[in-house]
């Protein structure tokens, strides 16, 4: 079992071998939501912060196929920044990544 939702997308991006920052975000979103679909069909309890980063993943990827017009002036919008908005996936991963390393998992 996964300790929250990133540790099951650094799970994924282990297993498939992917590099931190390209992740393709179309993957690692069929295989979340087929892990969620698991944990369903086995009666888990499906909290809501993995619910919420499966809406994280289809909001990314859903920027991704936007004009980079259109998403750089939907950036401006929110906050003034703009960039690949799979950003906002790998900071978090790659701190999850370093903690599991230090603690030798």
């Amino acid at each position: 079992m996964f300790e929250g939702p990133l540790d099951l997308l650094l799970h994924l991006i282990q297993k498939h071998e992917l590099d931190i920052l390209d992740i393709p975000v179309s993957f690692v979103t069929e295989k979340y939501l087929a892990y969620i679909s698991l944990m369903e069909a086995l009666s888990l309890d499906v909290t809501s912060e993995y619910l919420v980063m499966a809406a994280t993943l289809a909001h990314i990827k859903s920027k991704s196929l936007l004009p980079p017009d259109a998403v750089a002036a939907q950036d401006e919008e929110l906050d003034g920044e703009e960039g690949d908005p799979r950003e906002e996936l790998i900071r978090p991963i790659a701190r999850v990544q370093k903690y599991k390393k230090q603690l030798g998992n």
